[in-house]
C-alpha cells in the first residue's frame, strides 16, 4: 500500500541554497513535483505507471504554459536540484535515499529490532531473559550520557535522535558525541554540505562519522558567487579623493574645462 504522506524539512526547504537561487515559480513546481515524485513508480522517480513525465506533460498537470515550465526546469536543472536517469526521468536523490531508510527501519522494526531475539521466525525467550538479567554497563551509561548531549544548531531533533541511535547501533561511543559531531560539521562544510544533511548520509551508509572526500562536494553556481563578491565589494569600497582622482585623470591625458 502506498503511503498517503512523506516526511518535510521545512528547515532543510529553506536552507538549501541551490534552490534558493531559483525564483519563485520554479520552487513551486519544485514542491509539486516532490508530491508527483512520491507517487511515482520507482519511488522518488517523475513517472507514471513507468513512463516518463516529460515537460509537455508537466506543463499540462500543473496549469501552466510548456515556454513557462520548461523556463523553470532549466533554473532547476542548473542549480543541481535533480538528476535525471538514463531514461530521461527526472529523480530526487534525496527522496530515494530517504525511502531506502525507511525501508531499513520498517524491516527491522518488522523482526522485533534485535535478530538475536529471534531464532527460525520464533522468539528465542532464553535471549530474552539474559538481556533482561543482564543489563551491560555501557549501554545504561550511554542511555543516561546521550540525554546530556543536546541537539546541535541546523539539525532537527529527529534526525538527532536517530543519528545517536544509529551510532549505538554501530556501538560507537556515545560519550565522544561533541568531538564527533564537530569534526562532522567541519568536514560538511569542507563538502559544502549542511550538518543535517552528513547525519543523514552517515546514517544511511552506516558510518559513524563524515569525510569531505567521501561525497560529492556542493557549490553554490559561479555567476552567484562571483556577483555576490562583486555587490560585497561595491559596498566596502570608498569614494576616490578628489586630489587622486585629478592626478589619475592627469596621467591618462584626460583634461576637464
Amino acid at each position: 500500500m502506498k503511503r498517503p504522506s512523506f516526511q518535510f524539512y521545512p528547515s532543510d526547504w529553506l536552507r538549501d541554497t541551490a534552490l534558493r537561487t531559483c525564483s519563485i515559480g520554479a520552487r513551486g513546481l519544485w514542491i509539486d513535483m516532490i508530491c508527483f515524485m512520491h507517487e511515482g513508480n520507482p519511488y522518488g522517480h517523475l513517472k507514471v505507471a513507468d513512463k516518463v513525465i516529460l515537460p509537455s506533460n508537466l506543463a499540462r498537470m500543473v496549469g501552466e504554459t510548456l515556454e513557462v515550465v520548461e523556463g523553470w526546469l532549466g533554473e532547476l536543472n542548473h542549480a543541481g536540484v535533480f538528476q535525471v536517469d538514463e531514461h530521461g526521468a527526472i529523480f530526487s536523490k534525496r527522496m530515494i535515499r530517504d525511502e531506502n531508510l525507511r525501508q531499513i527501519r520498517a524491516a527491522g522494526g518488522s523482526k522485533g529490532g534485535n535478530p538475536a531475539l529471534t531464532r527460525s521466525g520464533k522468539v528465542n525467550l532464553k535471549v530474552i531473559q539474559e538481556v533482561k538479567q543482564n543489563p551491560t554497563p555501557s549501554s545504561s551509561s550511554s542511555s543516561s550520557s546521550s540525554k546530556n548531549v543536546h541537539t546541535p544548531v541546523g539539525v532537527s531533533d529527529d534526525v538527532w535522535a536517530e543519528f545517536i541511535s544509529h551510532r549505538k547501533t554501530k556501538k560507537a561511543k556515545v560519550t565522544q558525541l561533541v568531538v564527533v559531531v564537530d569534526g562532522i560539521a567541519k568536514e560538511a562544510a569542507l563538502a559544502g554540505w549542511t550538518l543535517e544533511d552528513a547525519l543523514k548520509e552517515a546514517i544511511v551508509r552506516g558510518w559513524t562519522s563524515f569525510k569531505s572526500d567521501w561525497v560529492e562536494k556542493r557549490t553554490a553556481p559561479v555567476a552567484n558567487v562571483a556577483l555576490q563578491k562583486i555587490k560585497e565589494d561595491d559596498l566596502k569600497a570608498a569614494p576616490i579623493p578628489a586630489n587622486i582622482r585629478e592626478k589619475i585623470n592627469q596621467l591618462r591625458g584626460v583634461t576637464y574645462d
